[in-house]
């Protein structure tokens, strides 16, 4: 708890004496205050190399090998597990007293909600804005890739829950990291990675499961309420303390309260936005076979003007593909350990359906929309979206950058698109705003124990940033959200790697359970 209120009172440091000496509005000096405190650990967890003269980013090829890697231990369980996982959820195997507080389909939508969100929208436009068309192929990849690390790390998500007296679920990473390296005489190791575990997962709850998700849903707010003429402009701390009344108000119910929620959400949310892009690609079908040309071709071969050229397309493309799917992260473990099983690899198979949606579909849907609508002029890294003339490798302010590019891209059809767009961008930002509010707490829970009071803290701590991501600006949300994420996945990765014994040893049991059946 001493290097979260640390955090908390340089934060609140700054926020205080930013600007003293002029007059400066809130949301200026939250986001000040903001940049400050969080400025070294944005910057610990970007260490790079360079490669050609472009700075690679090690945590970002950290996550790309696991998924390569467990695709191929797991004998590409990304493609033979897949009936098996749509009949798991149909509850073909499922028995009315396994252990657990949650069905399978409601671990999957809880788990879904964490990641399908501002990510999916957002992450896919700035990824391409920032790396060309070409990352939308390697995001693709990306999302297949991480399928089998969801497997293997929700797998141990289950093995090692803890479940109470009251019949409440604890898991997660915290708890596979500490319990099964402990099985294999890694105990002391174990302890440390539990415990940096769940102090990365702490600050995660509060960058990319809040920040970022407000953030984005603020801006989106501003743009259909009248861009630099909004009421919100100067003022977005005010829709920030909004959600975050709402945002209270449910957590409080702890998991079953945000799976009711969820599990209603979730699919409206995910229906309304995939009509919508089916309607948009409709319109503009004649451009797809343009467009899907112009991702494959580009991600080889990337505009000659983008700096670092076919690694910059290729970490951008993994990148805001690891900020949707979480996959690696750990964060998915810790709403899969509470579902109602005795076989840990079954909800292994379930979660392996996430990245699948969350990337493969969603995402995949999102660059189509947004490459049809682009506009290049030769080899030119200069294009225009709806009117709006923009530049690949920058990044343009206001509101058409973000979540705003995806609004031009929907907008080439009708104009009223980026409200059904916000309504889309709410709902995903409410949803992944409950779900991390519980992993958050599970990894509190972790290190503070799991007092009534340690807990009110926590969702406190959760809802204050919820203001401060409405504040901050786009650069500090995205680099806080996604270094507070990947940071998280050092030591879950050290310990899944570790486990890959038990991970065969649970699938093959499911697997011959399935048979019998």
């Amino acid at each position: 708890m001493r290097s979260v209120l640390s955090f908390l009172t340089v934060f609140l440091s700054g926020l205080l004496t930013s600007y003293a000496d002029e007059v400066v509005g809130l949301d200026q000096k939250i986001d000040d205050g903001f940049g400050k405190a969080t400025g070294w650990f944005v910057d610990s967890i970007f260490s790079s190399f360079p490669i050609n003269g472009y700075d690679v980013l090690w945590v970002i090829l950290w996550l790309g090998l696991a998924g390569l890697v467990f695709t191929l231990v797991f004998k590409f369980i990304n493609f033979s597990g897949f009936g098996v996982a749509i009949r798991t959820i149909q509850g073909k195997y499922s028995k009315p007293d396994d252990p657990g507080q949650i069905t399978h389909f409601q671990a999957l939508s809880t788990a879904v909600s964490g990641t399908v969100g501002l990510g999916n929208i957002a992450g896919v436009a700035i990824g391409i804005a920032m790396g060309g068309p070409g990352v939308a192929f390697w995001l693709f990849l990306a999302g297949f890739l991480g399928m089998a690390t969801k497997f293997a790390e929700c797998t141990l998500g289950v093995k090692y829950r803890v479940i109470d007296e009251n019949n409440q679920v604890h898991g997660g990473p915290m708890y596979y990291l500490k319990e099964g390296l402990k099985e294999r005489g890694l105990g002391g190791l174990g302890v440390v990675l539990a415990f940096i575990f769940a102090i990365c997962c702490v600050f995660a709850s509060f960058g990319g499961g809040n920040i970022f998700q407000v953030n984005q849903a603020t801006s989106q707010l501003i743009n259909v309420t009248g861009g630099e003429a909004s009421f919100f402009a100067d003022k977005q701390w005010i829709f920030g303390l909004t959600l975050a009344i709402l945002t209270g108000v449910v957590i409080i119910g702890g998991i079953k309260g945000i799976t009711k929620v969820t599990g209603k959400v979730v699919p409206i949310m995910c229906g309304v936005y995939v009509v919508s892009a089916l309607i948009v690609l409709a319109v503009n079908f004649s451009e797809i076979p343009r467009a899907i040309g112009m991702i494959v071709s580009e991600a080889f071969q990337p505009r000659a003007a983008i700096t670092g050229g076919i690694l910059a397309t290729f970490i951008w493309g993994l990148r805001r593909a690891t900020f949707s799917n979480e996959a690696g992260i750990g964060s998915a473990p810790i709403a899969h350990s509470a579902a109602k099983t005795r076989k840990p690899a079954s909800e292994g198979l379930v979660a392996l359906l996430e990245p699948f949606i969350d990337t493969v579909i969603v995402c995949t849907m999102t660059s189509l929309v947004i490459v049809t609508a682009m506009q290049f002029e030769g080899d030119s890294v200069d294009y225009t979206l709806n009117g709006t003339a923009l530049t690949l490798g920058q990044a343009p302010g206001g509101t058409s950058f973000g979540i705003g590019m995806t609004s031009l891209a929907f907008e080439t059809v009708h104009s009223g698109f980026k409200y059904i767009l916000f309504a889309c961008v709410f709902l995903f930002a409410f949803s992944t705003l409950l779900t991390w509010s519980y992993y958050g707490l599970q990894s509190w829970q972790f290190l503070f124990g799991k007092g009534k009071a340690v807990t009110i803290v926590y969702k406190v701590i959760f809802c204050l940033f919820i203001v401060i991501g409405a504040s901050a600006s786009m650069g500090n949300a995205i680099d806080f959200s996604d270094a507070s994420l990947f940071a998280m996945s050092i030591p879950n990765l050290i310990g899944v790697y570790l486990m890959i014994p038990t991970v065969k040893r649970e699938l093959k049991d499911y697997l011959d359970y399935t048979k019998e059946k």
